[in-house]
């Protein structure tokens, strides 16, 4: 009888054994994943009713455990499993190919700074159907390097019997502006990838865009060339502006140029260069001075002629004339 219950007992702890393995086996992953928002909450089925089970941050590591139409089984490195949206989601490749992305960017030179509009999606590529890395808040600060034009998608219609014989001339491509920029979120360090252009307001010095509204100019980029003092003694930043005329998408990075330098005398901005017949395209390389008084030149692509070439202008005290070839600058006309 003794030996009955035993075995009984040892039988027991058999099966309680096995089926507390089974439950503790940790489940082989698919694929590995990270997460692709600021914040995801995992949640714990994907019916209707629901409760979270854990919050992961963006970039952190996931193991892909199942997929179910658009919703995606997930464990945590703490191994929490739980459910995300399929778009929260970055794959590896994806994830990689921003890692590049960054590294490209560290070695860029900044043409532009300025803060998002309103919620705007991150792109691992110019254009809307390129894959969205994260969605940015509205008004974080972003460091802009890089201006591309992309078509705009257009709407899908059907065409009428004149279209389908060739009678009506096809509608005129839409370009827009994509920039790629470094977003510098709370949640991180930061992050690089493109956006729509007219999502970012610049964060233009004072009082350029005054003086640009003037002229009739919409800002593209902007650097400051050197510093000279005013009366009272206090630094005065001068200005390279670079603009364009129009809407967005124009093919050239920008075709108008205006020099602001201080002067003492009326104590507010003069314009003391202009250029409005230039299709010039970023980046534009400024070479300071390396003592006070000195002369700073900048130079960037020109895409006026018919083949690509290069440009460079000199500025002398409040002069600026551009550079020919062999380093001469044409003589200052007498007014």
């Amino acid at each position: 009888m003794i030996r009955k219950v035993l075995l009984g007992f040892a039988l027991l702890l058999v099966v309680c054994a096995a089926a507390y393995v089974r439950m503790r086996h940790k489940r082989a992953a698919l694929e590995i994943g990270y997460a692709g928002n600021k914040q995801v909450t995992l949640v714990s089925t994907t019916a209707l009713v629901r409760e979270p089970v854990a919050t992961v941050n963006y970039g952190d590591r996931l193991e892909i455990l199942q997929r179910y139409q658009d919703q995606v089984q997930v464990r945590t490195m703490k191994g929490v499993t739980g459910w995300i949206n399929e778009r929260d989601l970055l794959t590896t490749d994806l994830w990689q190919k921003a890692r590049d992305l960054e590294t490209r960017a560290d070695g860029m030179a900044v043409m532009a700074r300025g803060h998002t509009r309103a919620i705007t999606n991150l792109h691992i590529g110019p254009g809307r159907e390129s894959p969205r890395l994260r969605q940015l808040s509205k008004t974080i600060p972003v460091e802009m390097y890089e201006r591309t034009t992309i078509a705009v998608p257009a709407p899908k219609v059907v065409k009428s019997s004149e279209q389908e014989e060739g009678g009506a001339e096809p509608a005129q491509e839409k370009m827009e502006d994509w920039w790629l920029v470094r977003a510098h979120a709370a949640d991180q360090n930061a992050i690089s990838g493109w956006v729509l252009g007219r999502f970012v307001q610049l964060d233009v010095p004072s009082p350029l865009p005054d003086y640009a509204s003037t002229a009739g100019m919409r800002i593209v980029s902007w650097f400051e060339l050197n510093r000279v003092n005013d009366s009272a003694g206090k630094a005065k930043p001068q200005f390279l502006v670079l603009g364009t005329h129009g809407p967005e998408g124009q093919p050239c990075d920008f075709s108008m140029m205006r020099v602001y330098t201080w002067g003492n005398q009326r104590q507010r901005y003069e314009t003391a260069f202009v250029e409005s017949n230039v299709c010039g395209k970023l980046p534009v390389n400024v070479t300071k001075a390396e003592a006070a008084g000195g002369d700073v030149t900048f130079t960037f692509g020109d895409m006026s002629g018919k083949a690509a070439g290069e440009r460079t202008y000199r500025m002398h005290q409040t002069i600026v004339r551009r550079v020919r070839e062999g380093g001469k600058t044409p003589a200052r006309k007498p007014h």
